[in-house]
C-alpha cells in the first residue's frame, strides 16, 4: 500500500525489512518492485517508511514507524542513537551485526571480483569491546548547537546555544551536544564535559563556523592500553590567557593526562596537519606497548583506533605473511610503520614504503626507539617506487603486505606487484569493494588462500578484511 499525490514524495506502509545493505542501510522492496533503502531498521522489521530521494531504480527513505519488530533487535545503549549517526548498527544484537559484515565482504569479492574464495573463509573476527574500544575521540566545539525536538517545541526560547559533541551529517556549522558517548573509556566523558562546563562559566566563546568568530575549536582525546592519555585543544586565535585557563584547569582535574597540548588554527578548516601542536604540559607523545614494541603516538600520528582488536589483526597478519628469515618484505602504505615494526622479527629485511613524510619519521623513530635495524622506510608516491632501481638497492620482495586507503590501489600500483611477483601478498583492506575490484586485476597470476574478515568498529557498517594470495 501507498499514498501519494502530485508534490507529496510517497509513504509506503507495511514495509518488510529483509537485508542490510551498504552503509548499514536496511533494504525493503516497495510497491512498485524497487528497493528501498532506510536506516536504523532491523531485517524482519515491518515499518511505514516516508520516501525522501526517488532514484531510477531505489527510493530512499526514513522510518516514521514499526509495526513489528525483529528478532534481531536489540535495546541501544546510547541516549543519542539515531540522532549522532556515528554507530547505526546498535540496534542490531552484535552477533547479528558481524554476520551481515561476514556476508558482505563474502559478496563484494564473489559478486563484484568474480574471484574463487579459499574453502576455508575465517568466521569474522569479533571486536574483544564492543562498547569504549576506540581509542582516539574527536569532538567539536560550536556557538550554535543542534537543538533535540523536545527543545524546539517548547515556548520558550533556548538560552544556551553553545554545544561540545559531534557534527550532524548535513549540517557543517552545528553540533550535537553530547553528555556521555560510549566509544572510549573514562575519563573520556568526564575531560570533555569538564571543558565544556568550564568554558560556559568563563565565558570563553566556542567557535562559530559561519561568523569565523570565538575561541574554542576542537578537542581530541587519545589514550592507550598502558594508561597514557592526550588531550590537544585546537583554538581559533591566540588568546594565551583563554587558552592557559583551561589547560591548567584540566591540568589540575585529570592527572592523568601525560600529554596536554594545544594548536592555535587561523585556517577556515580544522585540519590539523599543516598546523603546529604547542606543548603545555608533560610529553608530545604517548606510547603504546605491544608483544614488548613501543609505539610513540604523537598528536599527527595515525595509529590504528581499536587497539586490542588491532593487536589480534598484527598477529593474523603476521600469521598470512609466513615470513622465513632468508626473507626480504615489502610494506606498503606502511604509515607509521607499525605492521613493518611488528613483523620485523621474522623476517631478513623490511621495506615500508609511504607517501606521507611525517609518517615516515613517526617510523622511523619508533623503530630506533625499539632497536630494529633490519627496516628500511622510504617516502614515495607508490604507483612512482617500484622501479628495478628501487628492487636492485632494497632487494627483490619475497612477501608483500599491502594496506591502502579506502580507495584501495592505484592500477599502476597493481602492475608493479605483478611484476615485482612475490611469493605471497597479504592484502589488508578496509574497503572489500575496492579490494574485490583490485583483487580481479591479479586472478590470473595469484589465487586466494585465506580470508579472514575483522570487525574493528562494532556498531558501524566498517569491516576489515585480510586476504592471503599466493602465486599461482
Amino acid at each position: 500500500m501507498h499514498t501519494m499525490s502530485r508534490r507529496k514524495k510517497p509513504l509506503f506502509t507495511d514495509i518488510e525489512i529483509f537485508d542490510l545493505g551498504a552503509k548499514a542501510k536496511a533494504v525493503g522492496k516497495a510497491p512498485d518492485g524497487k528497493v528501498i533503502f532506510a536506516p536504523y531498521l532491523a531485517p524482519g522489521d515491518v515499518a511505514d517508511i516516508q520516501t525522501i530521494k526517488k532514484r531510477k531504480a531505489y527510493y530512499e527513505g526514513k522510518f516514521v514507524r514499526i509495526k513489528q519488530f525483529s528478532d534481531l533487535r536489540t535495546e541501544p545503549l546510547c541516549d543519542y542513537f539515531g540522532t549522532c549517526g556515528g554507530c547505526k548498527l546498535q540496534h542490531i544484537k552484535y552477533d547479528e551485526q558481524v554476520r551481515f559484515k561476514q556476508k558482505e565482504v563474502e559478496n563484494n569479492l564473489l559478486r563484484l571480483g568474480k574471484l574463487q574464495l579459499p574453502e576455508q573463509v575465517e568466521p569474522i573476527m569479533k571486536s574483544p569491546d564492543i562498547y569504549n574500544y576506540r581509542n582516539k575521540m574527536e569532538f567539536s566545539f560550536s556557538a550554535r548547537r543542534w537543538l533535540t525536538p523536545d527543545e524546539i517545541n517548547r515556548p520558550e526560547e533556548v538560552k544556551q546555544r553553545k554545544g561540545l559533541g559531534f557534527h550532524i551529517a548535513g549540517m557543517w556549522d552545528k553540533v550535537l551536544d553530547i553528555e556521555q558517548c560510549h566509544l572510549q573509556q573514562e575519563p573520556s566523558n568526564q575531560i570533555r564535559n569538564t571543558v565544556r562546563t568550564f568554558a560556559l562559566q568563563n565565558n570563553i566563546d566556542f567557535f562559530d563556523p559561519r561568523q569565523k568568530t570565538g575561541l574554542l575549536r576542537t578537542l581530541m582525546i587519545r589514550n592507550t592500553s598502558i594508561g597514557e592519555w592526550m588531550v590537544v585543544l585546537q583554538v581559533y586565535k591566540n588568546e594565551k590567557e583563554n587558552i592557559e585557563k583551561i589547560l591548567s584547569h584540566l591540568q589540575k582535574k585529570f592527572p592523568q593526562i601525560t600529554s596536554l597540548q594545544y594548536i592555535v588554527n587561523e585556517k577556515d578548516n580544522d585540519s590539523i596537519y599543516d598546523q603546529e601542536v604547542i606543548l603545555y604540559s608533560g610529553r608530545n607523545y604517548i606510547e603504546e606497548k605491544w608483544e614488548g614494541l613501543t609505539y610513540r603516538i604523537s598528536a599527527k600520528s595515525f595509529f590504528q583506533t581499536n587497539s586490542k582488536q588491532a593487536l589480534r589483526m598484527y598477529q593474523k597478519i603476521r600469521e598470512y605473511a609466513g615470513i622465513r628469515s632468508h626473507e626480504t618484505v615489502y610494506d606498503l602504505y606502511t604509515g607509521t610503520g607499525s605492521i613493518a615494526q611488528f613483523v620485523s622479527r621474522d623476517a631478513h629485511k623490511v621495506i615500508g614504503v609511504e607517501s606521507v613524510p611525517e609518517a615516515i619519521i613517526d617510523a622511523r623513530n619508533n623503530a630506533r626507539l625499539n632497536g630494529i635495524d633490519n627496516v628500511r622506510f622510504v617516502v614515495g608516491d607508490m604507483k612512482e617506487v617500484f622501479t628495478t632501481d628501487f628492487i636492485d638497492k632494497y632487494g627483490k620482495a619475497d612477501v608483500v603486505i599491502t594496506d591502502p586507503p579506502r580507495d584501495g590501489m592505484h592500477v599502476k600500483v597493481v602492475q608493479n606487484l605483478l611484476f615485482l611477483a612475490p611469493k605471497r601478498i597479504v592484502y589488508v583492506s578496509c574497503n572489500s569493494a575496492t579490494q574485490a575490484r583490485d583483487l580481479a586485476l591479479m586472478k590470473e597470476q595469484y589465487k586466494i588462500v585465506k580470508m579472514q574478515p575483522v570487525d574493528m568498529f562494532p556498531h558501524t557498517h566498517h569491516v576489515e578484511n585480510i586476504v592471503l594470495l599466493e602465486k599461482v
